[in-house]
């Protein structure tokens, strides 16, 4: 059977080279000298029972051994083993975690601020100034690591304060932040489009697939980067749970309580666009994520409040579960987890539409 000569091509979905690996007893690779086992044959050692003939009816049917899991997972086992599991597997599950979690608390600050279920920051065009100033820095500079996360933090912030700058009329009210934020979404969308129009395919290849959203190339140590700056801006955001309480019961009540409107929303706020800001740079634009882990927390919680943590905890389980079904849902085919939470959220979305419709009929 034809070995792959480097498990680092098995990047994406588990392929085809990562199950060759998986298939075959543990060993070093061909590449890294003889097999030292010795059967009692001769010098055929275990390896000999590669062959497919050798590996048993299962094997012979298609479906590969077990993968490495807990040799690999506890820095014991073959090279291949802790290779896959430490390079490939564990740093795509932590991204996923953390940037659903981000999307997550985001998602539910925004919609408890503005009290509208459609403020998202994929909705509103968060995401989308994000995403533009990651572009910008890598097309238009070349900048790479913590330059692109200032970028894309640059461009959300861009984005919120034209937003509340264009929706401010006598105070911030939740439907006209959300109209003024879809048309800067579809504004922040064509620069985009026209950046990577003006790049060579080389250049806007990559990009273009880091603007659907996977965290399938994310690397280790930038997820140490991506989990202090989460907790830092989820910290903000705890610290002011009192406040966005207050809030989300309506500016009459918020002030009866003493609380500040502006500040608290404009803390609350930045400290989301932060968020958002971090997981796009890192991971792309993951849609939907963060219009649908405040409901399903809400609902989850059954009090009448914002409901932060469980809705970082629902978020980061959303995104993983999307990246895994776009791994092993259809066979061959590894779809990244953007497009997955895609198909999940926009039917969310039209039901979400209809019934806003039939609320203000």
């Amino acid at each position: 059977m034809r070995r792959c000569s480097s498990p680092s091509r098995a990047v994406e979905g588990w392929s085809a080279c990562d199950r060759t690996v998986d298939a075959c007893p543990p060993g070093p690779l061909p590449t890294q000298g003889p097999p030292p086992a010795q059967g009692r044959g001769g010098r055929r050692g275990h390896r000999a029972d590669c062959r497919p003939e050798r590996r048993g009816p299962a094997a012979r049917r298609g479906r590969p051994h077990p993968r490495p899991g807990r040799p690999g997972l506890f820095g014991v086992g073959t090279k291949s083993e802790i290779l896959i599991v430490h390079t490939l597997r564990l740093p795509r599950i932590e991204a996923a975690l953390w940037a659903g979690a981000a999307f997550g608390l985001a998602g539910a600050v925004f919609q408890s601020v503005l009290r509208n279920p459609l403020a998202s920051p994929d909705i509103l065009g968060i995401s989308s100034g994000a995403s533009l100033g990651a572009v910008a820095a890598v097309l238009w500079f070349g900048w790479s690591g913590v330059a692109i996360s200032l970028s894309a933090f640059v461009g959300a912030l861009v984005v919120a304060l034209a937003i509340w700058a264009l929706a401010w009329r006598k105070g911030l009210h939740g439907i006209r932040f959300v109209l003024v934020g879809i048309g800067l979404s579809y504004l922040s969308g064509s620069l985009i489009s026209w950046l990577l129009s003006e790049s060579s395919v080389r250049e806007a290849q990559p990009v273009l697939l880091w603007t659907i959203g996977s965290v399938a190339d994310v690397r280790g140590d930038h997820l140490d980067v991506l989990g202090w700056l989460v907790l830092a801006f989820a910290t903000v955001i705890a610290l002011s749970a009192r406040p966005l309480r207050a809030l989300s019961l309506g500016d009459e009540l918020a002030k009866g309580l003493g609380v500040s409107l502006d500040r608290s929303r404009l803390v609350l706020l930045l400290a989301s666009v932060a968020l958002v800001a971090t997981a796009i740079s890192l991971t792309g634009p993951i849609a939907f994520v963060a219009l649908l882990a405040a409901p399903i927390a809400r609902r989850l919680q059954n009090d009448g409040g914002p409901a932060l943590l469980v809705s970082c905890f629902v978020g980061a389980a959303l995104t993983l579960a999307a990246d895994v079904l776009g791994q092993h849902a259809v066979p061959g085919l590894v779809a990244p987890v953007g497009i997955v939470t895609g198909l999940i959220g926009a039917p969310y979305l039209l039901v979400l539409l209809a019934g806003q419709r039939k609320a203000t009929s």
